[in-house]
């Protein structure tokens, strides 16, 4: 068969294009920035962002270190980095929206579909055994069953460490429930680890247990734990004005707010992101999830990189809805 040369070039061309299709896909989302928030669940989502939009949609993805308040301010400020996976915006509300509605940032997902949860907590096995105890009215009814570690006479309320806001926030709902009239003493815990390990040892001894935490944490995916309901709403007034300052003198009752955890995203990346994009706008746990997530990691000294392919390989039924079935294809291949 006789080629011309025009035919030639055509058939070059053809070829061509071939040959860089795959590699313009893998462009298509070109690079990207995602903070790695210094605490766990950011840490192993910001893994879990990477190996999704490396892996699935071709990004050149680069992790950098992140906190709420740095991080969000160079966002609004610089438009660096692109993407905040578990920002927990409650503190920096007003500039946020701010920031969203002049278009320089946008909210994606919630991250956690549950929201950030605070308050007082008791273990399951106690909650089971005395179903009357709802409420902290109810558990403070009952100091006999929170025996304070250095007088069992009273009961306890365990604190945040020294240094934390919930250490004020706790101290300031001990004074307006009236704790200390109620024969309890409030427990300093002297560290992170402190806490955790009261924790532990009231499940595994199956002692009472009466205190602050949160959730999503690795210690309840650990042991099974019940938030006691405050009883009275939050009240925003009193909590910021007053519940949240170390000079607090007359306390509210009050819940503690359910902080909203959102994804943001930075208009450039929303603009160059492509369908990398729609995942961002799909992805969300909940508070089970990365609790059990992060007991896992906990056991097994494992890090975010470790725990991103850990859940992306056991959790398929989780993560596969929030990407498309060709691109939940290429991520497993990479596993």
């Amino acid at each position: 068969m006789k080629f011309s040369f025009k035919h030639s070039l055509t058939l070059l061309s053809g070829v061509a294009a071939l040959a860089v299709a795959p590699a313009a896909f893998a462009q298509s989302c070109g690079s990207v920035t995602i903070a790695n928030m210094n605490w766990q669940s950011a840490e192993v989502l910001a893994n879990i962002d990477k190996l999704i939009l490396s892996k699935g949609y071709g990004c050149e993805v680069e992790l950098v270190p992140g906190d709420t308040m740095p991080t969000l301010t160079s966002m609004m400020e610089k438009g660096k980095p692109d993407v905040a996976p578990e920002a927990w915006i409650n503190a920096v509300r007003e500039p946020l929206d701010a920031a969203v509605k002049s278009g320089k940032l946008h909210y994606a997902a919630a991250s956690l579909v549950d929201g950030g949860i605070e308050g007082w907590w008791i273990p399951k096995f106690l909650a089971d055994a005395h179903p009357e105890i709802k409420t902290i009215d109810d558990a403070l009814n009952h100091p006999e069953l929170f025996p304070a570690p250095e007088d069992a006479k009273k009961g306890a309320v365990h604190n945040c460490p020294s240094g934390w806001n919930c250490q004020i926030t706790t101290g300031n709902a001990f004074k307006a429930w009236d704790a200390k009239k109620r024969n309890f003493v409030l427990v300093d815990t002297g560290s992170a680890a402190g806490l955790d390990g009261s924790i532990a040892k009231a499940n595994e001894r199956k002692q009472g247990w009466l205190g602050y935490y949160w959730a999503p944490t690795a210690i309840l995916g650990t042991y099974a734990m019940v938030k006691l309901d405050a009883g009275v709403p939050y009240d925003d007034k009193a909590f910021k004005s007053c519940n949240t300052k170390a000079d607090c003198a007359q306390p509210a009752r009050t819940d503690w707010a359910k902080s909203e955890v959102l994804t943001v995203i930075t208009d450039r990346f929303k603009k160059a992101g492509g369908p990398a994009v729609d995942y961002l706008n799909k992805r969300g746990w909940n508070n089970e999830t990365v609790n059990t997530l992060l007991s896992w990691m906990h056991s097994n000294q494992a890090t975010g990189e470790d725990g991103a392919r850990y859940f992306l390989k056991n959790q398929a039924a989780v993560w596969t809805p929030w990407v498309s079935p060709e691109v939940a294809k290429k991520i497993q291949a990479s596993l």
